[in-house]
């Protein structure tokens, strides 16, 4: 295992900071461990000649490699289902009485390999039923990983993935495809969401503002002032009324933040 200097430490840590938001200034181990072999293999003999050409070339396949190599991207279908009973129980039954355009906007920031933004999918076409045709559905996913963006867009999942589902929603929303033990979702799910790539760092500028945001298990990597910073956008990226789901293992400042606290992981914009 190859080993990396103070100098050079500092300057991975800063620059996927500046970058990306993601905070390594204590992950020394797991930049050594994760990313030696990878190193190595590109012809690499130390973290030096390695960071160097990271920061003078900025290929987006070496950036994304390394990504990937330094965040976990773990994830199944109803993970935190108490944030998917919450939707179905009481958010979509008070947007469902206040969006008289009857356009839904859901974000899935940070969506990994898709099984957060297809859940939600799966929730909006239980909620509505036969009366689904009649409102715009659909949820926006991001990610900033290319390879997570192409598994979710390609959508084929193993039975670990599924494990938390009844029988009847795998029956009702998923094909097993030629590999045994793997399935696809149908394609109303998996047409009703939009993948797009986009940095969690950058300002928020899409064309509508969200009724609900999605941004769970992702600002574990951020540090307070870039998670409060990220916060700020999303709040003012949300309608009034809207609300912002955490990771239940994360948890916003009640002082500071801008929403209102209503639970363990749960906001909103009052």
């Amino acid at each position: 295992m190859l080993t990396i200097n103070d100098s050079d430490f500092q300057r991975l840590v800063k620059f996927v900071h500046e970058n990306y938001g993601i905070d390594l200034s204590k992950k020394r181990q797991l930049i050594t461990g994760r990313l030696s072999n990878t190193i190595l293999s590109m012809g690499f003999n130390s973290f030096q000649d390695y960071v160097d050409h990271l920061i003078k070339n900025k290929k987006p396949e070496d950036l994304e490699l390394m990504l990937n190599k330094l965040t976990t991207n773990y994830t199944f279908f109803m993970r935190e289902e108490s944030h998917f009973k919450l939707l179905s129980e009481t958010i979509l039954p008070y947007l469902v009485e206040t969006k008289k355009d009857r356009v839904l906007s859901i974000w899935s920031a940070g969506c990994s390999s898709g099984e957060e933004p297809y859940t939600i999918s799966m929730i909006l076409k239980e909620f509505f039923g036969t009366k689904a045709s009649m409102w715009d559905t659909r949820v926006l996913a991001t990610d900033i990983s290319q390879n997570a963006l192409y598994a979710a867009s390609n959508a084929v999942y193993d039975e670990d993935s599924l494990k938390e589902l009844s029988p009847a929603w795998k029956k009702k929303y998923f094909v097993p495809v030629d590999e045994p033990g793997t399935y696809t979702v149908t394609p109303d799910i998996k047409k009703n969401v939009i993948f797009r790539t986009f940095n969690l760092m950058d300002p928020i500028k899409f064309r509508l503002k969200f009724d609900v945001i999605f941004c769970r298990n992702v600002m574990i990597y951020f540090d307070q002032a870039t998670k409060e910073a990220l916060v700020n956008r999303f709040f003012n990226a949300t309608n009034p009324g809207g609300y912002l789901l955490i990771g239940h293992s994360e948890g916003l400042n009640k002082s500071t933040t801008p929403y209102k606290y209503l639970m363990p992981a749960t906001y909103r914009k009052i």
